[in-house]
């Protein structure tokens, strides 16, 4: 049974990411649930991250960002001590499946917490944010191969305090 993941390092960890993180925050980068071994990020649609296309797109370096950021914080759940302790990448996979349009919602989930390296898995869904106001929808997005606009694995280096 897996206990679950303290209230006050979740609000810690949105925090930081949300608005002391200068390359998170100026993403506008926004966590909808955290728990062990498992979290949702959202990167909303802004035409700054464009591509210079028409109709615009959202470059697929954002989404590798939210990829490698979400597998790497969904691992730090799984930490003694999240806060102390940290990840760095080792390795990580992006496959882009189709162009995204609106906001970049990840969901990561641990497959692998080891000693000294772990692994995640993430997918990543683009919504239209008028059409997808539901809280809940952002916290438990679909993660269907069919909705996904990327999907990635990570490995990282844990160090544990």
């Amino acid at each position: 049974m897996t206990e679950d993941f303290p209230a006050e390092a979740a609000a810690i960890v949105q925090r930081h990411i949300e608005d002391e993180h200068g390359y998170l925050s100026w993403l506008n980068t926004r966590v909808d649930a955290i728990e062990r071994g498992r979290i949702v990020m959202t990167i909303p649609y802004d035409e700054k991250l464009t591509n210079t296309v028409s109709p615009p797109t959202i470059h697929g370096g954002i989404a590798a960002t939210l990829i490698d950021t979400a597998g790497g914080i969904a691992l730090r759940t799984m930490l003694d001590d999240p806060l102390a302790g940290g990840v760095a990448t080792i390795n990580l996979n992006v496959n882009y499946l189709r162009r995204a349009s609106g906001d970049l919602t990840a969901v990561a989930e641990v497959v692998r917490a080891g000693g000294s390296v772990g692994v995640s898995t993430i997918t990543v869904v683009s919504t239209d944010p008028e059409e997808d106001s539901d809280v809940a929808a952002r916290q438990s997005p679909s993660s269907d191969w069919n909705d996904a606009v990327a999907t990635g694995q990570g490995a990282y280096r844990l160090f544990r305090e």
